[in-house]
C-alpha cells in the first residue's frame, strides 16, 4: 500500500510562496487561476500486511506527529492498495 499525504498552510497562514506564484502567473497571462496555495508531498510505502484500518491509524499519527506543525499546518491523505 502506498499513502500519498499532502500537507498545507491553513487558510489563516499567509503563503508568500504561493503569492510569489501566483503573480508569476498573471505576468505569463494565466488568468484562470485565481489564488495558489504551495504546499508538500510525501509518498508513504506501508509495511505490507497492515489492514487498511491500520495503515490509516499509522498515517494519521506519521501525518500529525511528524510531517505537520499543526500550528499553521492542515494535512489529508489518501491510501491506495
Amino acid at each position: 500500500m502506498k499513502a500519498h499525504v499532502y500537507v498545507t498552510l491553513k487558510t489563516s497562514v499567509l503563503d508568500p510562496q504561493g503569492q510569489t506564484i501566483q503573480n508569476a502567473l498573471r505576468k505569463h497571462q494565466f488568468t484562470g487561476v485565481e489564488d495558489v496555495r504551495q504546499g508538500k508531498y510525501f509518498l508513504l510505502s506501508l509495511a505490507e500486511g497492515l489492514t487498511l484500518e491500520a495503515a490509516r491509524s499509522e498515517v494519521e499519527r506519521v501525518a500529525k506527529d511528524v510531517l505537520t506543525n499543526p500550528v499553521i499546518e492542515n494535512y489529508s491523505y489518501r491510501i491506495e492498495e
